[in-house]
Parts: C-alpha cells; structure tokens; sequence
C-alpha cells in the first residue's frame, strides 16, 4: 500500500514537472513567434499575449508545488542549525503551521473569488477566467497536504533530526564550504 502511494506520488509530480515544461515551450514558442511575426510580417496572433500570460502563471504555481516536494525553496538555516534538537521542532511546527495557514486562506481566497472568475471571460480567448485562477485550488490543497505531512511526522516522532532543518543545500554552496575547510586545515 505505501508504495502504492509513493509512486502515485511521485508519477504526479512526474506530470507537473512535464506541465511546467509544456507551459515553458508554449510560452516561447507562442512570443517567439509572435514577435517574428510583428517584425517579419507586420501581423501577430492575437491570442499569443493572453495564453502566454496564463502559461506562466500555471507555470509558476505548479514550479511552486515542485519545489515544495523538492525542499527546493529558498531558506535560511543560520539560526536553526545552531539550536538544539527541542528548538528546531519548534522552529519546524511553527514554519509549517504557518505555511499551513497561508495555504487555507489562499484556498479560501480562491474559493470566495470563484463565482467572479467564473463569470469573468478574458478579453481575447474568451474562456472562463477561473480556468486561469483555480490553480489556487490545486496548489494550495496539494501545499496544504504537504505541511500536514511534515506536522503529522514531528508530533508523531517519526521525523529524523536531520530532516528538522528543512533546507537543503545547493551544490555550488557546498563546493565553497569544501574550500573553506580545505583552507583551514
């Protein structure tokens, strides 16, 4: 059953990582090619600008969801590092209760400006304009999951304390840290 839901899991993260990819290429391909278009040939599509707009704030929401499952979010372990084990629980229930907070009302947000972007049609495109802004659905309940998940482990003791600080280390950063000892020794 666990590895059911892992690899559920990981094949959906697996198809929004293709989405951001399919988001990016539309989006080039769709101002690329309206701009050769206005200097080749004095024309342009006249839906390019709106379904490149909408593209990329897809593509930033659904990044937003990758990252999270990535741990690939900016962070700042300065502090937490350096305190002890009982300090970085704290630290890590209250980011995440935080994080768990912002993402209820972003669900909210969205859910109360649903009825209007229902109604709402785009300019150009014509479509219903929730198609656009539900993506706060979708990234704020599969975020939402995810803090629920790194909450449930803490309080249940089931976390590891290298897992207590949620910031992973980039390569370049820890090739200048190797150098910096080096040098030191």
């Amino acid at each position: 059953m666990q590895k059911n839901i892992e690899s559920a899991i990981h094949w959906f993260f697996k198809a929004l990582e293709f989405l951001v990819v399919v988001a990016m290429v539309a989006m080039v391909v769709m101002v690329f090619g309206n701009v050769l278009l206005r200097y080749t040939m004095n024309s342009g599509i006249t839906v390019s600008d709106e379904m490149s707009r909408y593209c990329f704030i897809w593509l930033t929401y659904i990044g937003a969801m990758v990252a999270m499952h990535e741990r690939g979010h900016l962070g700042v372990d300065t502090l937490i590092k350096h305190l002890p084990v009982i300090g970085k629980k704290v630290c890590l229930f209250l980011s995440e209760s935080i994080m768990l907070f912002c993402n209820v009302l972003f669900f909210m947000g969205t859910y109360e400006m649903h009825e209007l972007q229902s109604s709402n049609v785009s300019p150009v495109v014509g479509i219903s304009m929730i198609w656009v802004y539900g993506i706060g659905y979708v990234t704020s309940v599969v975020m939402g999951i995810f803090n629920l998940h790194v909450l449930w482990r803490l309080l249940s003791g089931t976390i590891t304390e290298a897992e207590l600080v949620q910031v992973v280390e980039t390569e370049g950063l820890a090739d200048v840290e190797k150098q910096i000892e080096g040098g030191r020794a």
